[in-house]
């Protein structure tokens, strides 16, 4: 029988490059720079949609120590061959002040195509996301557990929100992120599917109509892997502090573990309609950590704070279990420390009180992300 601790982990990020100098996004960074991360994780860092940005992915992990240590390697990594070109990386899901309109894409097949069928939309793409995969061998129940799991991804967003800002402004929305990735087609929360087979044959008939090459156009919030035997998490934003999302991949591996123990027991979280959850989705994306999200049991919104305590509850069994305790618990943290989000805007807005014009406000935000990013120390 399938247990938790065969569950195996994996995370991709998402990276911005920022010139040293300026704060500002590095347009054109060297082709050089790619070549040499390679060299030293080999194919570990690999280029994204715009040539501003670029992604990092762990090996697949047994437990959150592995996940960790890799993804330490690959931050520092990417960071020191950055340096050397006088760039860094920001682990943020949008740029301060950066103007899409000034990027440019990866000259890449792949990229090529998805320019020309996104046309102006996938222009605004100036953002990155941090996707955890848990991998599950079995095919059903990888559908099963994503029907039931989807209720939780507000939750998981409001904890990882790290994208406040959009050319220059304040957006008043702690994941604007989200607001950018709904303007593609086929996103948001995924439907809901009986089997396997019932999500196979949708993703046959939009590849038979052409719409699609494959099931990786299909860019859910959380969905089946087009590459791997894993259920993909992609609705949060990246994470600006490493640990903070080693807490958001403790969680959702949990959530899972906890799902799978239920369904042993032939019982099940409930299912509710998308509409709903998407009001919750809403309340994350906007309000992040210190608003309210509706507890659908209860019929009753609730202070994000006393939701977060019920899902450390309820995951604690899975977490002492997998070990992955105080992963979980930091969620603690987070919240007393604020996320991503919210630091940046008390940098912003310390740094505008103190005297200094909006310009350098946002410079300021740009440098306490560089210096974040690369921040593997655990606070106190």
């Amino acid at each position: 029988m399938l247990s938790a601790s065969d569950f195996t982990i994996g995370i991709e990020e998402e990276y911005l490059l920022v010139e040293r100098a300026s704060g500002a996004l590095a347009v054109e960074p060297p082709e050089a720079m790619l070549a040499e991360c390679e060299g030293l994780v080999g194919g570990q860092v690999n280029p994204e949609f715009l040539k501003c940005q670029i992604e990092v992915s762990t090996r697949v992990s047994r437990n959150l120590g592995e996940l960790r240590t890799d993804l330490v390697g690959l931050r520092r990594a990417v960071a020191d061959v950055a340096a050397r070109h006088d760039l860094a990386p920001i682990a943020a899901s949008t740029h301060p002040f950066a103007r899409w309109s000034d990027q440019r894409h990866t000259e890449k097949e792949r990229y090529d195509r998805l320019a020309k069928d996104l046309a102006g939309v996938a222009r605004r793409l100036i953002i990155c996301g941090m996707h955890v995969h848990i991998g599950i061998p079995d095919e059903d129940l990888r559908i099963d557990l994503m029907n039931q799991v989807s209720y939780f991804l507000p939750h998981l967003l409001a904890l990882s929100t790290s994208s406040p800002f959009w050319q220059g402004e304040e957006s008043g929305l702690q994941s604007y992120r989200l607001s950018v990735v709904d303007s593609l087609p086929r996103t948001g929360l995924p439907e809901r599917f009986e089997s396997w087979g019932e999500y196979q044959r949708m993703v046959s008939r939009l590849m038979q109509a052409g719409l699609i090459e494959d099931a990786s156009k299909l860019w859910w919030d959380i969905r089946p892997s087009a590459r791997y035997p894993t259920l993909e998490l992609r609705v949060t934003d990246v994470c600006t502090r490493l640990d903070d999302g080693l807490c958001i991949a403790a969680l959702y591996l949990c959530l899972l573990s906890m799902l799978l123990r239920l369904r042993q027991k032939n019982q099940r979280w409930r299912v509710y309609a998308n509409t709903l959850i998407d009001e919750n989705r809403w309340l994350a994306q906007r309000y992040g950590i210190a608003g309210n999200l509706v507890d659908f049991g209860k019929g009753v919104a609730m202070p994000y704070a006393g939701l977060l305590e019920e899902l450390i509850e309820l995951t604690r069994e899975e977490a002492a279990g997998l070990g992955c305790l105080a992963e979980v618990e930091r969620a603690r943290g987070i919240l007393a420390r604020g996320t991503s989000a919210q630091r940046q805007l008390h940098v912003y807005r310390a740094a505008l009180d103190s005297g200094q014009d909006k310009a350098a406000a946002l410079r300021a935000v740009v440098d306490w992300l560089a210096a974040e990013t690369v921040n593997f120390e655990i606070p106190a």
